[in-house]
């Protein structure tokens, strides 16, 4: 593992949308196209802000988030509009988004097709997970109900 202090947020964001960069990159020298998996919620929006002007073969990567909450794309909570708005701009836009969020009374009842639309997409080739500041990742929640369920 490598720990990197930053001075500063900006900085940091600079670093790590140069890093995804690279190993999209060298990902596409792999594979004719990858999947990329990005968190939602408010810490990575600045690196998309400079990920997004990255040149890379954007038209050959796919976008999944690692967690979505069970909102409509267009609401402002949702990390699909935060995903549109933020990363899938600029060079960017080229890449395709595999939308998580379906129209469905509850995620429970998506999950088929989610898996569906996921599914011929994987393995994923690069990924940013974010860590809110409780400690969760992905949605993940120290002690959640369900989280043996979420890990499997």
């Amino acid at each position: 593992m490598e720990i990197v202090d930053y001075a500063d947020r900006e900085l940091m964001a600079i670093d790590v949308a140069n890093r995804l960069a690279g190993e999209l990159r060298a990902a596409l020298s792999h594979r004719e196209r990858v999947l990329f998996a990005v968190p939602g919620g408010s810490t990575p929006g600045p690196v998309f802000d400079a990920l997004c002007a990255a040149q890379i073969g954007w038209d050959s990567v796919d976008v999944l988030l690692t967690d979505e909450r069970w909102v409509r794309p267009d609401h402002p909570r949702s990390n699909t509009r935060l995903v549109r708005e933020r990363l899938l701009v600029d060079r960017a836009a080229a890449a395709r988004l595999l939308p998580m969020y379906q129209p469905t009374d509850t995620p429970d009842a998506a999950v088929a097709r989610v898996t569906e639309t996921i599914a011929p997409h994987l393995p994923i080739s690069v990924l940013l997970l974010g860590m809110g500041e409780d400690g969760h990742i992905a949605s993940l929640f120290p002690g959640a109900d369900r989280l043996e369920e979420a890990l499997a």
